[in-house]
């Protein structure tokens, strides 16, 4: 089960979260992070009740007729119906307590609570839209409402498939949380793993490994804040304290095919090729559909690609790199990766090194300017051979953009992060 589905069944509102992680760490380039959160949608209002008019009677006559299907009474058994939609999503009854919610909105449509509710209720059901909607209600009744803030973080950078957009989201939504004075203790691990899974998402292992120790600090034996924490040392290139957090994990059935990968990756970093493959199988065996085999080209073949591709850029593209030698190798090493602060993924495809052609050269580098490729890093970035030749694609692209001068945000603005 991937990381993010074993948590879209367990939205929590007031316990840990618990998800198992991603396939592979973040396989993008050497492109950067976003720290400017988006907000939700200004749309997100448009679920409130409007009388339509006379005109609402009105419908073409190609128009097809949506099948209701009514929520059940609430039946708060004699209680209060917020209580009862708590009570009934406590015990894993959505249904009920989307009925109980939804009755407590209409009774109080200006109580952030009941919304908050709502969208728990419907994010639990699968209904995410709609719980997008309920969530964006009850923030703009209450921006400070701590279970409002905690779902929406986990309906946008858990539950829904990963964008930069949604994990901003979710990292926005969840720090807000972590800085209300009023939010309640009990909640500040929940709302702390959810930041960091965002934060790890996001390439913000710094981050990620904060609020990871926050969850730790409360929760010593919280195994999701480990693997977060694990990632974070993991991206941050503190490699003999990651390969003790992660072998920590083997034992854990839902995090083991995860631990198993990134012990490999270590490994690979080491030189241990055989020791690397063996925890390769290991996580395929546990998880084939995270860990499919990678279509891995011989090195020749891997440098034949990527000459057709320069081949193939446009002429002017080919013009700026007349002079810029473009390399293959397997996997970045340490130096190139401690080169920034913080430190590159370990798991980058590419690397630009030199200064942009818009900079003049100071000598440190010979040659100047260059581009490396990164055999190991692009296969395991794809599943066929195809979408590998694609992959060398893009991220020349993204290499060439940095030689432009373009940074991290705005090459990820084009769609080549």
């Amino acid at each position: 089960m991937s990381r993010r589905g074993l948590l879209a069944v367990c939205l929590l509102l007031l316990a840990s979260c618990k998800r198992p992680p991603p396939a592979n760490a973040d396989a993008g380039t050497d492109a950067g992070t976003v720290t400017t959160a988006v907000e939700a949608d200004a749309g997100a209002l448009a679920e409130s009740s409007v009388d339509a008019g006379p005109l609402a009677s009105v419908k073409r006559p190609d128009d097809a007729v949506a099948e209701v299907h009514p929520l059940a009474v609430c039946d708060a058994r004699g209680g209060a119906p917020l209580d009862a939609a708590r009570d009934y999503y406590d015990s894993g009854h959505y249904e009920d307590a989307l009925s109980c919610a939804a009755q407590a909105a209409a009774q109080e449509p200006d109580l952030a609570a009941a919304h908050a509710e709502r969208g728990a209720a419907l994010a639990a059901l699968n209904r995410e839209p709609e719980a997008q909607l309920a969530y964006a209600r009850a923030l703009a009744i209450d921006p400070g409402d701590a279970d409002a803030l905690l779902g929406a973080a986990h309906l946008y950078a858990v539950q829904l498939p990963s964008t930069r957009e949604r994990d901003e989201l979710g990292a926005l939504y969840a720090e807000r949380g972590l800085s209300q004075p009023s939010t309640p203790p009990e909640l500040v691990p929940s709302l702390a793993l959810v930041a960091a899974m965002a934060f790890n998402d996001l390439g913000q292992a710094e981050q990620a490994l904060d609020r990871a120790a926050i969850v730790l600090a409360r929760e010593p034996g919280n195994a999701e804040a480990k693997y977060e924490k694990a990632l974070a040392l993991f991206e941050l290139c503190r490699f003999r304290e990651a390969k003790a957090a992660f072998a920590s994990l083997l034992k854990d059935k839902d995090r083991a095919a995860h631990a198993h990968q990134h012990l490999g990756l270590l490994l690979e970093r080491e030189g241990q090729w055989a020791k690397a493959d063996d925890h390769f199988q290991k996580a395929r065996a546990l998880e084939p559909e995270d860990f499919p085999p990678p279509p891995l080209p011989s090195a020749d073949e891997f440098k034949a690609q990527v000459k057709r591709a320069l081949a193939a850029l446009p002429a002017d593209m080919r013009r700026d790199l007349e002079g810029v030698p473009v390399a293959t190798e397997e996997i970045p090493s340490e130096d190139d990766l401690l080169a920034n602060q913080p430190p590159l993924s370990p798991t980058i495809l590419g690397l630009f090194r030199g200064p942009s052609l818009q900079e003049p050269c100071d000598g440190s580098e010979t040659p100047c300017r260059s581009v490396a490729l990164y055999r190991r890093n692009l296969a395991r970035a794809v599943r066929t051979p195809e979408e590998l030749r694609e992959q060398i694609r893009v991220t020349l692209l993204h290499e060439i953009g940095h030689l432009r001068g373009e940074d991290d945000e705005e090459l990820a603005a084009r769609g080549l992060e």
